[in-house]
């Protein structure tokens, strides 16, 4: 810690040679924009008159971190760079020429710099230019920091959705904050609100599940966490509500693909996050990959500029994804050429290039013939100074770095990534009642699967963490039930490399033990690219387990041993055979630092499974899109191959507990315009152990001039009730929750007959249901 308090102390000496010190006086002549006692509006005008046309084009630039550039340099060659959303570098620019830029301020942003020592080298040149801009430095911390070696690695945001508890994510992303601001950066490249109705798309982990309001409700949750929302004049960090938009349903389930879709889908499915991130106060937006309905979304006008800040009212700024300027003249084609291409996102609403050379020589050559002009750019240049004023880069560039050993990874935080995770896990089957395990029944347990002992268990967007940070879930059995023998084979942590060796094996010490626990699932490596079943540009055309996992869990189970089947994956995995033979299933997804002690608390029985899906399981890739709120005619016709359910419905999760449902009341059967009814059911725990149950609310538009979906999610609780406790759990039904996409495109309540659910899942026979009626 004590090379960073001189590191700060050495900057802020160079940035008081900024001053202008008339020792005759002893006055110091601080520029206007430099005094913090100026309102933000002041200082950024005052700012903004004295750069010249470079410095603010310089800020729309956001280039990699140097190291960064130093690692890609040497891993991969300028055409498989073209290919790479996730390492880059510069041909022809050394990294010694983009540290002149900086100190040149010829700079405005970086991302993956993850040392607080690269962190204070880069403040360090920005300060020796001109007007000593400070560096926006951008990081994907989606569930922590976790491109940063030693960071805290809470659940995957699908498995943070499990828990339905905003305030437990909000509380991890002020933490997530906290070791952002401790490591140097003030950007997050999160949340990621895409609504995920693919599950062959491999970025399902990164977000909230299917159902808008669920999304909009964890979006908006850590946006006001990451953010400090309460204060618009002081940020811990800007959050990114991403990917604008609708990357999420391709139409191949591959990253980056064409999204074709209708504007009714978009603004009922997708466009719902965005308004509720807009409303919460984001302050930063990404566009997407994709082209939307033929018009690629980082060239889109209407979505960037005529929907997100003319309709919703955002009033931040919106950042390209990894090169897709570019992409606009070597993928999509709309444009001849990259000073084209710059044109075009810009005019659509762009105002920050990520990342490197190609944008700034481009967007000079625009304003000075007067394409572009100095005012648009004045626009973009306004919003990027004021996050860095809302920061407080300019009176503290490094922010906390100082504090960096007592924030990473504390204790408190720790606790939190514990919490999480047991919040999580999301208990499927559990026939007989074979969970939670006897340890006094249990003396030998073999244990085997790709996803038993290593890091796997921290998802995507995480870098290898020390060992003695993450707890695998061999080590959380083996900590949790010291006196019990594991026989552990390791069958290694990629899914491809199971062999038929692995499985004859797996066969014969099974039905030598007492239990068998197989952990399966994908691998979202980050720091094995190659061998990722999962995560960014990671899609599977089949979505069941991939290589001969399958057959690893059917054998162990045909040794005669009773197994328990573990799914550790960032998307659901259609698992029909492990459904329908495995008597106990547990869905873990990813969740980070400690879940491996998570899963064997729950076990054993020293945590109570309260996970509910995020999203539906289906049987099998031919069932895309078996999203719980499907329209009507959905399943008119059945498959004649297969069963045409899911596998498991949203919402769904089963607990140690017997909750029990009664007593369902409206408190009216009808509502008026300008007024409210109150739905509440009594929900007793009839279990032998205390738990928490989610009490999810659905609504049905009975009758209505266009088609609406059999249900939709409008409010969900977490409850926690002791044995034999009943508790009374109300909902407020609101005129807005009735509302519905006329044939006008226009939000609109019509009169006459509602369904109002509510349940511990979105299936049918888990729900009590009411009638209402609504009159204008």
């Amino acid at each position: 810690m004590f090379r960073y308090v001189i590191s700060f102390i050495l900057l802020l000496s160079v940035m008081l040679s900024s001053c202008n010190v008339d020792t005759k006086n002893s006055k110091i002549d601080t520029p206007l924009y430099l005094n913090a006692t100026y309102s933000i509006d002041e200082r950024v005008d005052d700012l903004l008159k004295r750069m010249t046309l470079e410095e603010k084009v310089a800020q729309m630039c956001q280039y990699v971190g140097i190291e960064h550039m130093k690692i890609a340099e040497h891993d991969l060659s300028a055409e498989e760079m073209l290919l790479s959303d996730a390492q880059g570098f510069y041909p022809g620019l050394h990294s010694s020429d983009v540290e002149k830029l900086v100190a040149e301020g010829l700079i405005g942003s970086f991302l993956h710099v993850t040392t607080a020592e690269e962190v204070v080298h880069l403040q360090q040149l920005a300060q020796k230019s001109r007007l000593k801009i400070p560096l926006l430095i951008g990081i994907d911390a989606i569930h922590g920091t976790g491109l940063v070696k030693g960071a805290t690695i809470y659940p995957t945001p699908i498995g943070l959705a499990s828990t339905f508890d905003t305030s437990l994510v909000y509380n991890l992303s002020v933490q997530t904050a906290r070791e952002m601001r401790a490591t140097g950066s003030g950007w997050t490249f999160t949340p990621n609100i895409d609504v995920s109705r693919d599950a062959r798309w491999g970025r399902v982990g990164e977000t909230f599940g299917e159902d808008p309001f669920l999304v909009s409700q964890m979006g908006v949750s850590m946006i006001e966490g990451l953010q400090n929302t309460s204060n618009e004049d002081s940020y811990n960090v800007i959050a990114c509500a991403k990917h604008l938009i609708a990357g999420s349903q391709s139409i191949n389930g591959l990253n980056g693909a064409p999204t074709d879709l209708s504007e009714r889908t978009i603004r009922e499915i997708f466009l719902p996050p965005y308004q509720a991130a807009v409303d919460a106060g984001v302050f930063s937006l990404m566009a997407a990959h994709n082209e939307l309905n033929g018009i690629p979304c980082h060239s889109n006008e209407w979505m960037m500029t005529d929907v997100l800040r003319d309709e919703f009212g955002f009033d931040g700024f919106i950042v390209s994804d990894w090169m897709d300027i570019e992409r606009l003249v070597d993928r999509h084609f709309t444009a001849k050429n990259q000073k084209e291409a710059c044109f075009q996102t810009i005019d659509a609403g762009m105002d920050m290039h990520m990342h490197g050379p190609g944008f700034f020589e481009p967007v000079l050559e625009l304003v000075n013939e007067g394409s572009i002009s100095e005012s648009r750019v004045n626009e973009s240049v306004k919003l990027l100074l004021e996050a860095k004023f809302k920061l407080g880069l300019f009176e503290n560039p490094l922010l906390e770095i100082s504090e960096n050993d007592s924030v990473l990874f504390n204790l408190e935080h720790q606790k939190t990534a514990l919490e999480a995770a047991q919040k999580s896990i999301v208990l499927l089957k559990n026939e007989k009642k074979l969970l939670p395990l006897d340890k006094s029944k249990y003396k030998r347990i073999f244990v085997t699967g790709p996803n038993a002992d290593n890091q796997t268990i921290l998802g995507d967007w995480a870098v290898e963490q020390a060992e003695e940070n993450v707890i695998t879930v061999l080590e959380g059995l083996q900590q949790a039930d010291p006196e019990c023998n594991f026989d552990y084979f390791d069958v290694g942590y990629n899914p491809g490399h199971v062999k038929k060796e692995h499985v004859i094996e797996a066969k014969k010490r099974a039905s030598q033990a007492e239990l068998a626990i197989v952990v399966v699932g994908d691998n979202s490596y980050r720091w094995e690219w190659n061998n990722k079943t999962n995560g960014e540009n990671a899609a599977r055309s089949d979505i069941g387990l991939a290589g001969l996992q399958n057959d690893l869990v059917q054998a162990v189970y045909e040794s005669g041993t009773p197994t328990i089947v573990i799914l550790c994956s960032g998307k659901p995995l259609a698992v029909e055979w492990i459904a329908d033979n495995i008597p106990a299933i547990i869905e873990i997804w990813e969740p980070g630092s400690f879940g491996g002690l998570a899963t064997a608390q729950i076990l054993y029985g020293e945590v109570n499974p309260s996970g509910k899906l995020p999203i539906t399981i289906p049987r099998s890739s031919g069932h895309q899109l078996s999203t719980y709120n499907h329209k009507p005619s959905n399943y008119f016709h059945k498959y004649v191959d297969s069963k045409s359910d899911p596998l498991f419905p949203f919402g769904y999760g089963l607990s140690y507990a017997n909750f029990s449902y009664n007593d369902l009341q409206l408190s009216s059967d009808v509502m008026k315009k300008g007024n409210t009814i109150t739905i509440s059911v009594d929900i007793t725990n009839k279990g032998s152990v205390p738990g928490d149950e989610v009490v999810q609310l659905y609504l049905n538009d009975k009758f209505c001039s266009v088609t609406r979906p059999v249900k939709e999610l409008k409010a969900f609780k977490r409850i926690s009730l002791a044995v034999g406790e009943t508790k009374k759990v109300s909902f407020s039904i609101s005129r807005d929750m009735l509302r519905f996409l006329d044939k006008n495109l226009e939000w609109s309540v019509e009169e006459g007959e509602f369904i109002a659910m509510l349940g511990s899942s979105s299936k049918n026979s888990d729900l009590l249901k009411l009638s209402f009626y609504y009159e204008e």
